[in-house]
């Protein structure tokens, strides 16, 4: 097979990576690290922020459990649009909710999309001292309420595809590992 050849299959194998976890895990610096090392291997690929999907998609959604449940079903919807079409979609996303995170999945499987589930297990403790966007520290002022995983639920991945412990190790290494799962699997 020529190279050319070899990086269209490689283009049109589609998935959607979702790293689900707590605020602050490392989910989204994890999926920015893997979108460059796919993209240099000719992929396509699409990084789902949920802040972007929040402000573009979602701006009229709150915080509630029926919002937070639209939410992840519209990006759900959007990620397995993109894999289907050739893309891999990243999607760096809380998902609070298991049985949310298993309707994306669901709808996935119907379509015959590849779905992959990753679940960013960092400490709450951990989080809250990167507390990247001061979310743990407006939480504990009072300022704001509904956090997951401090005064709102977070139900972890029982047996999700993959497992990091990004407090444990490097940027470089969480993308890493996850990149073995995609080629594992036969997607990267």
């Amino acid at each position: 097979m020529t190279e050319i050849a070899e990086n269209q299959e490689n283009q049109v194998t589609g998935a959607t990576i979702w790293l689900t976890g707590l605020p602050s895990a490392g989910k989204t610096t994890i999926a920015y690290e893997l979108a460059g090392r796919l993209r240099e291997e000719g992929h396509r690929v699409e990084v789902l922020d949920g802040d972007e999907i929040r402000e573009f998609l979602s701006s009229g959604l709150g915080f509630s459990r029926a919002d937070r449940d639209t939410n992840v079903q519209r990006i759900g919807f959007l990620a397995e649009l993109l894999s289907r079409n050739g893309v891999k979609a990243l999607v760096p996303v809380i998902a609070p909710y298991a049985d949310s995170r298993e309707a994306v999945r669901g709808r996935h499987r119907d379509g015959g999309t590849a779905y992959l589930e990753v679940h960013v297990a960092t400490p709450v403790e951990v989080c809250s001292v990167r507390d990247v966007k001061g979310l743990y520290a407006k939480q504990a002022a009072g300022e704001i309420s509904g956090l997951t995983g401090v005064d709102d639920p977070y139900e972890e991945p029982v047996s999700p595809d993959l497992r990091i412990e990004s407090h444990t190790q490097s940027v470089q290494e969480s993308a890493t590992a996850l990149h073995a799962l995609l080629t594992e699997r036969g997607l990267a």
